[in-house]
């Protein structure tokens, strides 16, 4: 069994209160746009880290950090990107990796949209954790936390701050 957490967006800014919201997670996934590696530098001393970098990332993310992030977590495979699209809206790209191998979930961020949605087409599970950070003009900071438990998917829970 593994806790997730999942977040986006930060654009370089970390809040606490997410942290925090992650204390009890064992790793943590960023879907894109960190902003600075420092940003990503104080989450991965938090807890282990996978990211993918965004559109918005410069050349010290994406010299650590690829656009796409495909492994296994348990028996759930998992692919991550930041511009990805959403079932029935996927970018070009991540269909054509969808022809090669589905996987279970799938997670893109880009959109400061939170959005949980199973894809039956797919027969997959889509998460974007709306955004992070302060930068943007969604109104509240999101992010998501959930357990994976063999090929289970479950106790997804939002965190959310209506941003000042």
């Amino acid at each position: 069994m593994k806790r997730i957490g999942l977040l986006s967006d930060t654009h370089g800014f970390i809040d606490n209160k997410i942290l925090n919201f992650f204390s009890k997670c064992d790793e943590i996934w960023h879907a894109g746009d960190i902003g600075n590696i420092e940003t990503a530098d104080k989450i991965s001393l938090f807890k282990p880290l996978k990211a993918v970098y965004g559109n918005i990332d410069g050349i010290d993310v994406r010299a650590v950090y690829s656009k796409f992030q495909q492994f296994t977590c348990e028996n759930v495979d998992v692919l991550i990107t930041h511009i990805g699209g959403y079932p029935g809206k996927y970018e070009k790209e991540v269909v054509e990796l969808f022809k090669i191998k589905v996987p279970k979930l799938f997670i893109s961020g880009h959109s400061h949209i939170l959005k949980v949605i199973f894809d039956k087409k797919y027969n997959l599970l889509h998460i974007n954790p709306g955004a992070a950070g302060k930068s943007g003009m969604h109104t509240k900071q999101t992010a998501v936390r959930f357990v994976i438990d063999g090929s289970e998917i479950k106790d997804l829970e939002i965190w959310e701050l209506e941003r000042h």
